[in-house]
């Protein structure tokens, strides 16, 4: 009796700045357990920072720092398919086959175009002015990076679930025209639960955001990480009053990021708190040494990686056969069945 395939999970990685504590605790966390239930695929998305990274060192440093954040963080190259996107030239070939079954209104309708269009008419200009042809066409080169993969679920924000509909939409496109001969996988989202459901705070209290400049970057050195944490603002309440954990920024960002080995100092700190004797100070130190504590050794393997000729080179390179092999099976079923090649 054969084995029942595993259903493959996707999840494409945008390099356009330095990776945080809302990033690890967001994203890359709850996206690393899905390995343990889907055959999983990992990919550096550097073609898509194209839209807004225009400097070609910061783009480099930004994909390569990307991609060794993930494996520092606990991704296993050994374990999935992990690869820049890049390295997979079968990707644009398909994304050209597929635009040729997408409608221009499903491109119209596109979050983010529409959200430039309305800032542009806001301000008085022409509805597209600023807008290149990369943003416009950002979803379906997307859509190819889930259906190149033969992805089932693709892991996504709430406010990113459109780009796997589309995905799915553009599918049912080409299995309409061509699926007598070869049918694309249709995806579905699945949004991952993100621990406590909370936003992760920013150094100014805001969520924390590159666009907000108020993150903590994952791999500060000791010193710097320790000037950080003593910068979130926290109000004037004694040291011997009763404070409330829930409403402080320091707090919500121990209680999140805490690993279970820590549960007894998060619960013994919200007791503190509330009952007073905790001043902010205190809390801070606190917050400053599990961060320090988890983050270290996740350092200490991201400098090394980081290096040039590190074993991360060798597992994109490892990751860019495994990749290429998968999409080139695909995009071979599909020009068969548009006709294209002999």
């Amino acid at each position: 009796m054969s084995q029942p395939v595993a259903k493959v999970s996707l999840t494409g990685i945008k390099p356009t700045g330095e990776p945080h504590l809302g990033n690890l605790i967001g994203a890359i966390r709850p996206a690393l357990q899905l390995a343990e239930q889907y055959d999983s695929v990992y990919f550096i998305a550097d073609y898509h920072a194209l839209t807004s990274v225009r400097d070609p060192k910061l783009l480099r440093h930004y994909s390569r720092s990307v991609a060794a954040t993930w494996v520092a963080a606990g991704l296993d190259p050994n374990r999935t398919i992990f690869y820049v996107q890049s390295d997979v030239p079968e990707i644009f070939e398909l994304t050209w086959a597929l635009s040729c079954v997408t409608g221009k209104g499903l491109m119209n309708r596109a979050h983010a175009y529409k959200a430039a269009r309305d800032r542009n008419v806001e301000a008085g200009e022409e509805p597209d002015a600023g807008v290149n042809m990369g943003l416009y066409n950002y979803p379906i080169l997307m859509a190819v990076d889930i259906l190149i993969m033969e992805s089932d679920v693709v892991p996504v924000g709430k406010d990113q679930v459109q780009h796997v509909e589309y995905a799915a939409d553009i599918a049912g496109s080409f299995n309409h025209l061509y699926g007598e001969s070869y049918r694309l996988k249709v995806p579905q989202a699945i949004i991952p639960d993100a621990g406590t459901g909370h936003t992760l705070p920013g150094l100014d209290g805001r969520k924390m955001s590159k666009s907000y400049d108020n993150t903590i970057p994952l791999f500060l050195p000791e010193n710097q990480l320790k000037k950080l944490v003593r910068r979130i603002p926290t109000d004037s309440t004694p040291v011997e009053a009763p404070k409330d954990p829930d409403g402080s920024a320091v707090f919500q960002i121990l209680e999140q990021f805490a690993p279970p080995s820590a549960a007894a100092v998060v619960a013994d700190t919200r007791k503190r708190l509330e009952a007073g004797g905790m001043g902010w100070g205190e809390l801070k130190n606190v917050l400053f040494d599990v961060l320090n504590t988890e983050l270290a050794p996740l350092r200490e393997r991201y400098d090394e990686l980081m290096q040039p000729g590190s074993d991360l080179d060798a597992y994109l390179a490892e990751g860019a056969v495994k990749a290429r092999e998968r999409a080139g099976r695909v995009l071979g079923s599909v020009r068969e069945a548009i006709g294209i090649g002999r």
